[in-house]
């Protein structure tokens, strides 16, 4: 019988784990090639995650709200297409039957005592209940809850071993070391105990999630309305506030004077949707604008791991989109700067339309190398966004604004009115010193202040 294991795909640099929301197969289910399999959730994107296979759902691996590590095993696949659960009873069956064969061929009272005490054992693997570990807030792995059960721990005495795993987490090593000392008599009494030595007894490890915070601050009376934070809200400001405290942000803040595109566009914009079947927005523009600026200085589309520098061969924007319950997405469009204005115009809409949506796969939220969001879409003059971890740089669009300006000609300077807008530029200065940050949001002002009003699609 040929297994296939549905592992969890990779989403991107940043995300590294992911909560399983829907199972849309059962046990039993027949499931085609492509078809999907469950739904995910991460702080960036919702998805399906479709089967590589044709096959029959054998097992799962996770439930419900559990977080998945990315390359985890969530489901196991039976290619050829059999029934898994028929299979087994009726390998379990002639393994039985085999059994008995041999044991009559021996000796009709041996054989009459181990059909009896076979049946005993069925008969109390059947009655035996099934332990639930799934009222727990704390995570526990496929491979642990497998051998909890087995050796018949409850959920008390699981959630009562001291896990020297990541934030306190319970691993095999943990379970097993448990178990010897029960029956060894070590263990009496449902207890937390230390299955390592400590390097620093003064600190006890604990088995609370580092997510979990009891205590409020906040007080609140009968007049207020409390709002529990969604899955996605949570995420994010745990995404956010990571950010922070990980990049030393700083900001450089332009000027530019796109007069000359606000003309162009308004030109052009009726024939290019007539033509294309899109509308022509601003953000094409300026995408193609900062992908100029990347490839013109490469240290801007770098990461950063540790104490090394990753240089990034190909440059993939990220697109910050908001989304209508006040969430945010950050769709990537991926080579940007081999695109035209037609097929980047083409990616945005369509990146866009879907993120909206919530259509996106999981491969169109992943491997962004930088991010640029349109705060003047709120109406916003100009802001200080958060880099997105582990990219070093972020621009932020402002809106376009009819303003007087002093116009420089040969003839002397004059007042006129310009459309114009602010870039805002937040960079990672652990990497990134103020004269690279400010030449780049200089570049890309340069790029759009020399639109060509004569440029033809």
């Amino acid at each position: 019988m040929s297994k296939f294991e549905l592992k969890l795909p990779r989403m991107g640099e940043s995300v590294a784990e992911a909560t399983l929301t829907t199972w849309l197969k059962e046990v039993g289910d027949s499931i085609e090639m492509d078809e999907p399999v469950f739904e995910i959730a991460t702080d960036k994107v919702d998805s399906e995650v479709p089967s590589e296979v044709e096959g029959v759902l054998l097992e799962k691996l996770f439930t419900v709200d559990e977080i998945i590590k990315v390359g985890e095993t969530v489901a196991i696949i039976e290619v050829n297409g059999e029934n898994p659960s028929s299979e087994t009873n009726i390998s379990d069956a002639d393994g039985i039957n085999k059994e008995l064969e041999d044991a009559q061929n021996e000796a009709p009272v041996e054989a009459v005592a181990i059909a009896e005490d076979m049946i005993s054992v069925a008969r109390e693997t059947v009655d035996a209940p099934v332990k639930d570990y799934s009222t727990s807030e704390r995570f526990y792995s496929p491979l642990v809850k497998n051998i909890a059960k087995e050796e018949g721990i409850s959920i008390e005495e699981l959630e009562a071993i001291n896990g020297t795993g990541k934030e306190g987490r319970v691993t095999k090593n943990d379970i097993l070391a448990y178990i010897e000392n029960r029956k060894s008599g070590k263990q009496k009494d449902v207890q937390k105990i230390d299955l390592e030595p400590q390097p620093e007894p003064s600190r006890p490890h604990t088995a609370v999630p580092i997510e979990k915070h009891e205590v409020s601050t906040v007080q609140s009376n009968g007049l207020d309305e409390v709002i529990e934070m969604s899955r996605m809200g949570k995420l994010i400001a745990k995404h956010m506030v990571e950010s922070v405290s990980t990049a030393a942000h700083v900001q450089s803040f332009i000027e530019v004077d796109v007069t000359n595109i606000v003309n162009w566009r308004k030109k052009v914009k009726d024939a290019f949707e007539k033509a294309e079947g899109e509308k022509l927005t601003f953000t094409p523009i300026f995408i193609e604008a900062i992908a100029k600026a990347l490839k013109k200085y490469p240290l801007m589309n770098i990461s950063v791991d540790g104490e090394r520098i990753i240089k990034k061969k190909n440059i993939n924007i990220g697109m910050a989109a908001a989304l209508p319950d006040g969430n945010l997405i950050v769709p990537v469009i991926k080579n940007a700067d081999q695109l035209n204005l037609v097929g980047m115009a083409k990616v945005v809409n369509d990146l866009a339309n879907r993120a909206r949506n919530n259509a996106l796969k999981p491969d169109e939220i992943k491997e962004g190398t930088y991010t640029v969001t349109n705060v003047g879409t709120f109406g916003s003059v100009f802001g200080t966004p958060i880099i997105n971890q582990p990219q070093v740089g972020i621009l932020a669009l402002g809106a376009i604004r009819k303003v007087p300006a002093v116009i420089e000609t040969n003839e002397g300077d004059f007042i006129g009115i310009r459309s114009k807008m602010y870039l805002s530029h937040s960079y990672d200065h652990r990497v990134v010193n103020g004269a690279l940050g400010s030449m780049f949001a200089k570049a890309v002002a340069d790029y759009l202040e020399s639109w060509d009003v004569n440029r033809e699609l």
